[in-house]
């Protein structure tokens, strides 16, 4: 018997979770169920992080948590505890397959145009650091990280995966014409590792082009990796397109620790009243049961899950409306009554259980996943971001008084990115925090003391809220330009 966490979550959570189980002990699935404290309720008895001490430590001894949907108190200033959990536990894939389900109708399967894309997200970096900071009153600030190891996780399991599933294309979404520095170190490291692949096509597309062609002709794609943020909003978009997040699975897959959910909410509107569709949750449960190697067990239940959706059989939120609905517990007993019968389309092999020892290794420090590239940074300038409520050239000014007769010069000045001066137009609003590029003229790299005297002669003269330092490897400059420079 393999042990696992199970979360059963906030609002409909508990609901569609006991029905699932059900599903699972009916077809004699081997699996204990270690039930964990986390969600909503935890945070409202003082656990910032939404779970007990007790529940993360069960999680990293079994190294996999089965949870339901769960909610983050609002305006309390805490973190939600479905991004906690994921970055907490480094599962830095996020995988989630959209396929048709026939009795699932949507615009493409009225068409006869079928869907299975799988959405591969980078679950840890990006803008989901959460790191912000007000630099003025009036600006706000989001760091963006995008790292060479953490792309390469995501990556290569995108790669590792495809092969796995048989698939013949791996996509690369990303937005590297605007943001050339962070999507552009995720696309290189995406050509990178496709090189190892040569079985397997790969190719990229921009986001928002990925975003039309995926309404439009979506059986183009097979599997897509993206960036945190653009991989968030691409795979709600793909949940769309098979008849929403009820029917959307989600794994977050970790080196030590993995997490299968349902990403849908928690429904308040229909707590308790016994009507919620438990599918999603269903999808992700198999997927976890297939990651545990128990694809015998899995196959039976998917198959009873299609056979009972091509039956007809729905909850009230999707089907047939001249077919009654069901709720909850009765769409479970369907399809533990279908249990041996195999749908019309896409039936699923059984094979034969092969169950995986889930061992999370004993860990004494925190896994360092540096690439070592052995690079050398060197430092030619620094980027102060000033509050300053006056027009660019008395910015411009206060620089040139600050750095005087010191080997330095003030190369440009922007305002939300767009360059004001040397050069800009007098049509550029500015805003009350300017970005100040001071760059090196001695031909040597700053050190870091150099670095703090020109801040002091900076201070001087202007309000810094924050800087950035300007790196180069050898000739390549590791900063963008300003808009216009």
């Amino acid at each position: 018997m393999l042990k696992i966490a199970v979360a059963k979550g906030d609002g409909i959570g508990p609901e569609i979770m006991d029905a699932v189980l059900q599903i699972f002990d009916a077809a004699k699935v081997p699996l204990q169920y270690e039930v964990v404290e986390m969600g909503r309720w935890v945070f409202d008895k003082g656990f910032s992080n939404g779970m007990t001490p007790e529940a993360q430590q069960t999680i990293e001894t079994l190294g996999i948590l089965f949870k339901g949907p769960m909610e983050t108190p609002k305006g309390k200033g805490v973190k939600s505890v479905n991004v906690t959990a994921r970055k907490t536990w480094n599962t830095y894939a996020n995988k989630r397959t959209f396929q048709s389900l026939h009795g699932v109708d949507t615009v493409f399967s009225k068409a006869g145009i079928p869907i299975n894309v799988t959405i591969v997200r980078e679950n840890i970096e990006d803008t989901y650091g959460g790191i912000e900071h007000m630099l003025t009153n009036d600006v706000a600030l989001c760091r963006r990280f995008i790292t060479r190891p953490g792309s390469k996780q995501v990556i290569q399991y995108a790669f590792e995966m495809a092969r796995q599933m048989g698939a013949k294309r791996v996509t690369c979404g990303h937005k590297a014409n605007i943001m050339k520095i962070t999507d552009g170190l995720f696309l290189e490291v995406f050509k990178e590792v496709a090189a190892n692949y040569p079985d397997i096509k790969a190719d990229d597309v921009i986001v928002d082009d990925l975003c039309m062609k995926l309404v439009t002709r979506p059986d183009l794609f097979e599997v897509v990796v993206l960036t945190n943020l653009q991989g968030d909003i691409v795979s709600d978009l793909c949940a769309g397109l098979v008849g929403g997040l009820g029917f959307a699975p989600s794994a977050n897959i970790g080196n030590h620790i993995s997490i299968f959910e349902a990403v849908h909410g928690t429904a308040p509107d229909i707590t308790g009243k016994g009507i919620a569709n438990p599918t999603a949750l269903l999808l992700s449960g198999i997927g976890m049961l297939r990651h545990l190697g128990l694809l015998k067990s899995a196959a039976i239940i998917e198959n009873a899950l299609l056979y009972t959706l091509e039956s007809g059989v729905h909850t009230g939120d999707f089907g047939n409306k001249e077919i009654p609905s069901v709720g909850t517990a009765a769409f479970a007993q369907a399809i533990i009554d279908n249990f041996g019968k195999a749908p019309a389309h896409n039936p699923k092999a059984l094979g034969e259980d092969v169950p995986v020892t889930i061992e999370v290794e004993k860990l004494t420090q925190n896994p360092a996943i540096a690439s070592n590239s052995g690079e050398q940074l060197d430092t030619v300038g620094v980027d102060f971001f000033v509050e300053h409520a006056g027009q660019p050239q008395q910015v411009a000014d206060a620089c040139l008084v600050a750095i005087g007769s010191l080997p330095y010069k003030l190369v440009t000045i922007s305002n939300r990115g767009t360059q004001v001066w040397p050069k800009g137009s007098i049509f550029t609003n500015v805003v009350n925090q300017y970005r100040c590029r001071i760059e090196s003229t001695s031909g040597q790299p700053l050190s870091q003391t150099d670095v703090i005297n020109l801040y002091t002669q900076v201070a001087n003269h202007l309000k810094v809220a924050s800087l950035e330092l300007l790196h180069v490897v050898g000739d390549k400059a590791l900063y963008s330009l300003a808009q216009g420079q």
